[in-house]
Protein backbone atom coordinates (compact mmCIF):
# COMPACT_ATOMS: atom_id res chain seq x y z
CA UNK A 1 0.00 0.00 0.00
CA UNK A 2 0.91 3.32 -0.93
CA UNK A 3 -0.33 6.72 1.58
CA UNK A 4 0.51 10.34 0.53
CA UNK A 5 0.08 12.82 3.12
CA UNK A 6 -0.17 15.56 0.50
CA UNK A 7 -0.06 19.90 1.51
CA UNK A 8 -0.21 19.32 5.62
CA UNK A 9 -0.02 23.33 6.21
CA UNK A 10 0.46 25.26 9.82
CA UNK A 11 3.02 27.59 11.08
CA UNK A 12 6.11 26.68 13.31
CA UNK A 13 9.77 28.45 14.05
CA UNK A 14 12.26 26.93 11.55
CA UNK A 15 15.03 28.89 9.70
CA UNK A 16 18.39 30.55 10.78
CA UNK A 17 17.91 34.61 9.95
CA UNK A 18 16.53 36.07 12.85
CA UNK A 19 13.54 36.88 11.98
CA UNK A 20 12.87 33.57 11.01
CA UNK A 21 13.56 32.67 15.15
CA UNK A 22 11.12 35.35 15.77
CA UNK A 23 7.85 35.05 13.85
CA UNK A 24 6.21 31.68 12.59
CA UNK A 25 6.42 30.80 9.15
CA UNK A 26 3.68 28.40 6.92
CA UNK A 27 5.37 25.56 5.97
CA UNK A 28 3.74 22.56 3.81
CA UNK A 29 4.88 19.47 4.46
CA UNK A 30 4.34 16.19 1.84
CA UNK A 31 4.83 12.70 2.82
CA UNK A 32 4.55 9.41 1.03
CA UNK A 33 5.23 6.27 2.21
CA UNK A 34 4.95 2.10 1.06
CA UNK A 35 3.93 -0.33 3.93
CA UNK A 36 2.53 -4.30 4.18
CA UNK A 37 -0.71 -3.57 5.05
CA UNK A 38 -2.11 -7.15 6.49
CA UNK A 39 -5.95 -7.15 7.93
CA UNK A 40 -6.25 -5.17 10.92
CA UNK A 41 -2.59 -4.19 10.90
CA UNK A 42 -2.58 -0.31 9.44
CA UNK A 43 -1.37 2.50 10.26
CA UNK A 44 -3.17 5.42 11.44
CA UNK A 45 -2.44 8.41 9.11
CA UNK A 46 -3.37 10.56 11.44
CA UNK A 47 -1.01 9.77 14.19
CA UNK A 48 1.75 10.54 11.68
CA UNK A 49 0.23 14.08 10.99
CA UNK A 50 -0.25 14.60 14.58
CA UNK A 51 3.52 13.12 14.91
CA UNK A 52 5.08 15.52 12.46
CA UNK A 53 3.02 19.25 13.33
CA UNK A 54 4.01 18.55 17.15
CA UNK A 55 7.66 17.84 16.18
CA UNK A 56 8.39 20.80 14.08
CA UNK A 57 6.36 23.34 16.06
CA UNK A 58 8.45 21.84 19.75
CA UNK A 59 11.69 21.48 18.21
CA UNK A 60 12.16 24.95 16.63
CA UNK A 61 14.59 23.52 13.98
CA UNK A 62 17.28 26.05 11.87
CA UNK A 63 17.09 24.09 9.24
CA UNK A 64 14.61 21.98 7.08
CA UNK A 65 17.08 19.77 6.37
CA UNK A 66 17.65 19.12 10.13
CA UNK A 67 13.88 18.94 10.12
CA UNK A 68 13.56 16.40 7.39
CA UNK A 69 16.36 14.24 9.01
CA UNK A 70 14.61 14.20 13.04
CA UNK A 71 11.03 13.64 11.40
CA UNK A 72 12.30 10.44 8.91
CA UNK A 73 13.87 8.97 12.60
CA UNK A 74 11.06 9.79 14.27
CA UNK A 75 8.83 8.11 11.74
CA UNK A 76 10.85 5.12 11.43
CA UNK A 77 11.23 4.40 14.94
CA UNK A 78 7.56 4.29 15.09
CA UNK A 79 6.54 2.82 11.92
CA UNK A 80 7.89 0.55 9.57
CA UNK A 81 7.65 1.75 5.78
CA UNK A 82 9.30 1.20 2.34
CA UNK A 83 10.23 4.37 0.58
CA UNK A 84 9.68 7.11 3.12
CA UNK A 85 9.76 10.13 1.43
CA UNK A 86 8.95 13.88 2.94
CA UNK A 87 9.58 17.01 1.74
CA UNK A 88 9.24 20.80 3.53
CA UNK A 89 8.29 23.46 1.85
CA UNK A 90 8.58 27.41 2.81
CA UNK A 91 6.77 29.00 0.61
CA UNK A 92 6.56 32.77 2.06
CA UNK A 93 10.25 33.15 2.40
CA UNK A 94 11.17 34.87 -1.11
CA UNK A 95 8.59 36.81 -2.67
CA UNK A 96 9.29 35.20 -6.13
CA UNK A 97 9.40 31.96 -5.37
CA UNK A 98 8.60 28.77 -2.78
CA UNK A 99 11.34 27.12 -1.63
CA UNK A 100 11.72 23.10 -0.68
CA UNK A 101 13.82 20.92 0.78
CA UNK A 102 13.29 16.72 0.40
CA UNK A 103 14.86 13.18 1.35
CA UNK A 104 14.58 11.68 -1.95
Amino acid sequence: MKIKIKNLTFKCIIGILDFERKKKQKVNINVSFNYIYKENKFIDYSLIVNLIEKSMKKSKYLLIEDAILDLNQKLKNEYTFKKLKISIEKPDILDNCVVSVSNK
